[in-house]
């Protein structure tokens, strides 16, 4: 009975100097239903580590939670999404704050409903290169050169499926952020030049310190596109 009073002493000040030194690290935190330390935001204000967040429903909107990692204050990796009964209904992938990549979302009874992919922000890639589309059609008419902000775009194959039977329903094809229409071929942008862009723009001194350091690097697309 003593030794096992003595075990119990022993956990309770290891827990205890986990939380002393996890104060230490962090502005505030949360012990979490494993005993595992989350929500933390660092010294510097920044969300760091694993996160569980909850979301109650709103005007009929159901609520949700999600737990997934945050890196210097952005959503990095997979997160996971729950109804508020515990049930998976979702799963995301983010890059630097944005979704990117390949997402799933279901019912509660597990079934698939939809399947997205987004296009992330790269900060290793400062400008883009952007399709202007006609008025009322889905020709591409001329590109522009713009400074990359942070942001997720639609880019990619999209599903919708029949809850109950998984029988897809519709399909669509997204450009950056523009539904390519069916039957509708697509200009690339490789190979368009920018000699007649390049006067659409006014170059910022980030701009230009930016092609000077790429100058003659192999990697480095000449025509405008970021490799996001």
């Amino acid at each position: 009975m003593v030794l096992c009073k003595h075990k119990i002493l022993i956990l309770a000040l290891f827990f205890f100097g986990a939380v002393l030194n996890a104060d230490a690290q962090y502005k505030s935190f949360k012990i979490g239903a494993k005993g595992d330390t989350i929500n933390k935001i660092d010294k510097k204000g920044f969300k760091q580590g694993k996160y569980v967040l909850r979301t109650e429903e709103l005007r009929g909107e159901p609520g949700f939670e999600e737990e997934g990692m945050y890196k210097n204050n952005t959503k990095e990796g997979i997160w996971r999404r729950y109804n508020l009964m515990g049930d998976p209904i979702g799963f995301e992938t983010y890059l630097h704050g944005g979704k990117d990549g390949f997402q799933q979302y279901y019912s509660a009874l597990g079934e698939l409903l939809r399947e997205e992919n987004w296009r992330g922000y790269n900060p290793d890639a400062p400008f883009d290169t952007i399709a202007i589309y006609g008025t009322g059609s889905n020709e591409i008419v001329d590109y522009k050169i713009v400074k990359a902000e942070q942001y997720s775009i639609k880019q990619g194959i999209w599903r919708f499926y029949e809850p109950v039977t998984g029988r897809l329903l519709k399909t669509e094809e997204w450009d950056r952020n523009n539904i390519v229409l069916p039957n509708t071929p697509k200009k690339e942008v490789s190979g368009i030049s920018l000699k007649g862009l390049k006067k659409e723009i006014a170059k910022t001194p980030q701009m230009l310190e930016w092609e000077k350091k790429n100058k003659g690097k192999k990697n480095v697309v000449r025509n405008g596109q970021t490799g996001l």
